[in-house]
């Protein structure tokens, strides 16, 4: 089994469902290949339950049958053929193709510039490894058929960008992260499912948030995506009020997850429009602190990229919302504002508001150590209080910890106390310490806002020093650390 690859127990189960449901050789081939992560051509195999050596002895008996020549095939090369290290010939091609009753285009091993979409073509969806798989409805064009297929490919295509050797963003998976917050939002507007449902969405977000503290964005949002195809087909039907509560709990959550992502990845738009769709959720909830929680968090997206004022103003509606009890929602909207207001040149209102904070967070009831992401930890508050200290101007005694938990926060510290380094004429001593910083970040997690943060180092070093080797070192770093679409 290929790296990524579902285990063979979910292409049983998928064999057990086609058997009652009466699906054809390829419709189970599509189910496959679209959940367990393998090629069309292994997908063919597995919908007929045969082993690499079953398939060749097919193969070879086929053509003694049919008098078709020597097959010239062997386990090692159909495994290499499945998996695409390597490609058969034309003619043993047409043989996989007469053994598998399909054409190259269905075996993945040509292409379909067809423009046509005449063929009648049934919706198969995936439930994950472990879950029960599940078929759409089949309707026709017009009846809605469209919005099977369509989830069904974003699946897929979600599917194959998890499983690349290396994580793109391109154009096309990031329009379908927008078409899945889109349809989200529709079907907030309408909207039968089981406690046991109710409790593995539960602990699935939990798993989340611990992972996303660690994990790379890019992979990370393509993972929520998937779980959000998965919630929003829940949502569309309208539910009791608790169960409801529940889902629009873990949508808030999963959109929020999405939007930080986004944010990390420097795509402001659709992080900006994810936001909203957790403040949609938020307040259909009428959970105050949770409403309180979404706009906290989205302060933090103009103060990275866009206008400072916009991060007070929803810090401050947070607090509002958080109300007198303390919590994480009603911490981080003042420790977000304190630095928003130090960056903007109000130095007393940014005392206030840290020591705010820090009054918010004593009050607060223990936690544990387990970290999850929206969780006001003493971590997150050590964070917001050096940025803030570094952007009052003052002398920080920090050295950051080792690499953990909140993989970007230390990295995004040292490059502010870089730039205020370059701003106080040190700009070789500011570009050592920003292309350290750099270069102390895992390449996967070296995105858009910490880009944009050594960005903003090099624009503080004066015309006449722009050549000095430091400089030159950092800016190579910066434009080799460039994401390719």
């Amino acid at each position: 089994m290929a790296r990524g690859e579902h285990s063979p127990a979910c292409a049983r189960r998928w064999r057990e469902q086609a058997g009652s449901e009466q699906w054809t050789p390829w419709q189970t081939a599509q189910a496959i290949h679209g959940c367990c992560g393998v090629s069309l051509l292994k997908a063919h195999r597995l919908a007929r339950g045969w082993s690499a050596r079953q398939a060749v002895q097919e193969l070879e008996e086929m053509c003694l049958r049919q008098d078709l020549g020597e097959a010239r095939a062997n386990i090692d090369l159909l495994n290499a053929w499945e998996n695409k290290r390597a490609r058969p010939r034309p003619q043993t091609i047409d043989l996989l193709a007469r053994l598998y009753r399909a054409n190259a285009v269905r075996l993945g091993l040509a292409g379909d510039y067809c423009d046509d979409e005449s063929e009648a073509r049934v919706v198969v969806l995936s439930g994950g490894e472990g879950r029960r798989p599940y078929r759409a409805e089949e309707r026709r064009e017009g009846d809605g058929a469209a919005d099977g297929r369509n989830d069904m490919e974003r699946r897929a295509l979600f599917h194959h960008a998890l499983l690349g050797s290396r994580f793109v963003m391109n154009g096309r998976l990031l329009a379908e992260v927008e078409r899945t917050r889109q349809e989200l939002d529709r079907t907030l507007a309408r909207a039968t499912v089981t406690e046991d449902q109710l409790d593995a969405l539960d602990e699935q977000v939990l798993r989340y948030r611990r992972e996303y503290i660690t994990s790379a964005p890019l992979p990370m949002l393509y993972r929520l995506m998937l779980e959000l195809c998965d919630v929003r087909a829940l949502v569309t039907a309208r539910q009791p009020a608790m169960a409801q509560r529940r889902l629009l709990s873990a949508t808030v959550m999963l959109a929020l997850l999405s939007a930080d992502a986004l944010m990390k990845l420097g795509d402001t738009r659709q992080a900006h429009a994810w936001y909203g769709t957790a403040r949609t959720a938020s307040d259909d909830m009428g959970d105050l602190r949770l409403r309180a929680l979404v706009r906290a968090q989205q302060a933090m997206l103009p103060y990275y990229y866009g206008d400072l004022a916009e991060t007070v103003r929803l810090a401050r509606e947070a607090r509002t919302l958080a109300g007198n009890a303390p919590s994480s929602p009603a911490a981080l909207g003042a420790a977000a504002e304190a630095r928003a207001l130090a960056r903007l040149g109000e130095h007393k209102a940014a005392r206030a508001a840290l020591a705010e904070a820090e009054r918010i967070f004593a009050r607060m009831p223990p936690e544990g150590h387990d970290h999850l992401a929206f969780r006001f930890s003493e971590r997150r508050l050590q964070f917001y209080r050096i940025g803030t200290l570094i952007e009052l101007g003052e002398e920080v005694d920090w050295t950051p910890g080792p690499s953990g938990a909140y993989t970007i926060d230390p990295v995004l510290l040292l490059l502010d106390q870089a730039a205020h380094m370059a701003r106080g004429g040190k700009a070789d001593d500011a570009c050592h310490l920003a292309e350290k910083a750099l270069l102390q970040v895992p390449p996967e997690h070296r995105t858009s806002i910490v880009l944009s943060r050594a960005r903003v180092v090099l624009s503080e070093v004066p015309e006449g020093r722009r050549r000095a080797a430091a400089v030159r070192r950092l800016t190579d770093l910066v434009v080799d650390a460039l994401p390719v679409s």
